[in-house]
């Protein structure tokens, strides 16, 4: 097989995973196929977990995992399987929005497709969705702990007992450091090894 025909078939197997054919029309089951077709809120909506309330999740979880113990999930699986929860409904929703003409045996044949093909998909994304957001979430929050830091720092140097305990100190270390370059300086005149040099150049 060459390339070409290798790359084809791996767009069809792509393509039958993202799409369904009803009343021969295509039905994209990947949601993000259709980011040409809605707004920045739309786009915003569709990509940061969090927009569909958490009854609702809950609500549907027998509906696109009727296998899972959800008491038996700890609280990362859980989040995860939520926020793929919210990635049916949000994609279901937009195929009825972009298609309002399929009839509700379609839309359910386009949901039993959507939550064999898309569940592993949706939740892959979710996860990846949840690092980005803690990476800038941490980034925030760096950020805030050190304009916290130098705010307090700057406001503990204006404060007048601040600025009383520090102007001592700072002339003790002048004149501490002051002191001994002095000192230093008058050694290394003093020392004989610059005279005795001096002496031998002069009688060569």
């Amino acid at each position: 097989m060459t390339v070409a025909n290798q790359s084809k078939v791996h767009v069809d197997r792509r393509l039958h995973h993202d799409s369904i054919i009803l009343s021969g029309k295509t039905i994209f089951l990947n949601p993000f196929l259709y980011w040409r077709r809605f707004d920045s809120n739309t786009d915003r909506w569709l990509r940061e977990p969090g927009q569909i309330g958490e009854d609702q999740i809950a609500i549907n979880r027998s509906r696109f995992y009727p296998e899972t113990d959800w008491n038996s999930l700890d609280e990362e699986e859980r989040n995860i399987k939520d926020a793929a929860i919210e990635m049916f409904l949000k994609s279901l929703d937009l195929v009825s929005t972009f298609h309002p003409e399929l009839s509700a045996g379609q839309l359910l044949e386009v949901e039993r497709k959507m939550a064999v093909t898309k569940k592993r998909a949706f939740e892959r994304w979710v996860e990846k969705s949840f690092r980005r957001r803690f990476r800038e979430e941490s980034k925030v929050k760096q950020r805030l702990a050190r304009e916290r830091f130098l705010r307090e720092w700057k406001e503990w140097l204006l404060l007048e007992t601040t600025q009383k305990a520090i102007l001592p100190f700072v002339a003790v270390c002048f004149l501490a450091v002051f002191g001994g370059w002095s000192l230093g300086f008058s050694s290394n005149s003093c020392n004989p090894y610059f005279s005795s040099t001096n002496q031998t150049n002069i009688k060569q």
